[in-house]
């Protein structure tokens, strides 16, 4: 095991290193300069030549990457473009909203998803499965930013007429801040939980088909039983696969969600850098994601070990 950590470690060195020279690449080869952003379209030659000499910009690509490299292993991700602020307290301010939205929603879309997808399987072609299948269906069908739309008309529009109060402002990790994260949690939960339940029930179906399950219904074991201790376990493996690439990813797609509900996460945070066209901060944000990708496939392939003992290192 130790040594599968180390490996996957040097991994994501590897990767982080290639999508950090990659972006730099792309982001500093725009046909639209950076100095033009920040000027405006009335800018003068002196002020865009200005801005260039500021953010160091007027120096070979050569020398912009290495510096830029240099500056990585200490955590320097350098300031923004726009304010000056560095780019880690950028994302650090932003970062524990985008986590716990993240959190929540993988919480109820794993629990609802596994949920379903195992009552389908264990009752397969009977209305119980059927009614999962058509949950499914309208779970893919909905894109989070129609749910989100839906949810946020319903409880203020809706609600709110009725005098029930669900946003309030307010910072992390207080009673209200998880008031008012509830909907958002739902709106991205919901596509998600479709997706799940779907999976989850094809890999049941294909474990309970197995030949040590039929050995263990043979023995008398109650089918609950045979389902929960023989069949769930195997069956969680390309479940928890998904897991560790959603979440990973995740931190860095939930801009619509954020947008919908106003919430300051790192969505918002990237949507207004490339607006903006604040090199560094998109860079900074690209790199989380990778790492946040990198660690969640890490740790799925600890849990494979604790799944399925046949995964085990030798």
């Amino acid at each position: 095991m130790p040594r599968l950590v180390v490996r996957r470690l040097l991994y994501a060195a590897v990767v982080l290193w290639l999508v950090s020279t990659l972006t730099f690449v792309i982001l500093h080869v725009s046909p639209v300069p950076v100095e033009h952003v920040i000027g405006g379209p009335r800018a003068t030659a002196e002020t865009l030549a200005q801005i260039r000499r500021n953010l160091g910009l007027d120096r070979p690509l050569l020398v912009q990457y290495w510096r830029f490299l240099a500056r990585l292993p200490r955590g320097d991700l350098g300031d923004s473009y726009v304010n000056g602020t560095p780019v880690t307290a950028l994302i650090g301010d932003r970062l524990p909203t985008t986590l716990c939205l993240v959190s929540g929603a993988a919480a109820l879309w794993f629990a609802g998803g596994l949920a379903t997808g195992v009552a389908g399987a264990a009752r397969a072609r009977g209305p119980r499965d059927r009614a999962v299948t058509v949950f499914v269906l309208a779970g893919l069908s909905t894109p989070p930013f129609v749910m989100a739309l839906a949810l946020l008309y319903l409880f203020t529009a809706g609600l709110g007429a009725a005098g029930v109060h669900v946003f309030e402002a307010g910072p992390p990790l207080q009673e209200h801040f998880l008031r008012r994260m509830v909907l958002p949690w739902f709106a991205l939960a919901f596509l998600m939980m479709a997706a799940y339940s779907r999976l989850t029930r094809a890999s049941m179906l294909d474990v309970l088909g197995e030949d040590y399950v039929r050995t263990a219904r043979a023995k008398g074991l109650p089918e609950g039983r045979v389902v929960r201790r023989h069949a769930l376990r195997a069956a969680l493996t390309p479940v928890v696969t998904q897991l560790g690439i959603d979440l990973g990813a995740l931190i860095g797609s939930t801009i619509v969600t954020e947008k919908v509900f106003g919430l300051q996460g790192v969505g918002q945070l990237v949507y207004q850098s490339i607006a903006a066209g604040d090199t560094p901060v998109i860079i900074g944000v690209t790199l989380l994601v990778t790492f946040s990708v990198t660690v969640a496939n890490l740790l799925v392939d600890i849990g494979y070990a604790f799944l399925d003992p046949r995964l085990r290192p030798a």
